[in-house]
């Protein structure tokens, strides 16, 4: 199942911006999770790969700010939504893997860093660790 089966439109209130490019057709039909089968676990995933992975499928997406948008409405609990990785409600601005912290980062576990769009900015609360 990918993120954007996730969000069921039958089960969500209708928010602005649901629809684009005005064909009518819900946002999350343009989704790039969609296009690559079950991308559940990785948006999903605790693996720094996977969520560096997400990320990067989400900065070319062209429908990222409004599942960015949505998430921050919602207060998704966890996942990466909109380019954004999201644990308790709030944007993580970084994560690291567990135990000692590596001298010098592998390049592995550098996230990439999608801004967050000026006008959401105000609806984010980024958590610092």
């Amino acid at each position: 199942m990918s993120v954007a089966e996730v969000l069921d439109p039958t089960d969500r209130p209708r928010q602005a911006g649901v629809h684009i490019l005005g064909h009518g057709e819900p946002w999350w039909e343009h989704a790039h999770c969609r296009e690559g089968g079950d991308t559940g676990a990785l948006f999903f995933s605790e693996r720094l790969q996977d969520i560096a992975r997400a990320k990067r499928m989400c900065a070319t997406c062209p429908v990222m700010t409004s599942c960015l948008e949505g998430a921050l409405v919602r207060r998704e609990p966890w996942g990466v939504w909109g380019g954004q990785l999201f644990q308790n409600g709030r944007i993580l601005a970084t994560k690291r893997r567990r135990g000692r912290p590596s001298k010098v980062p592998r390049p592995e576990e550098q996230l990439p860093d999608v801004p967050i769009p000026t006008h959401l900015r105000r609806l984010a609360v980024v958590h610092v660790t």
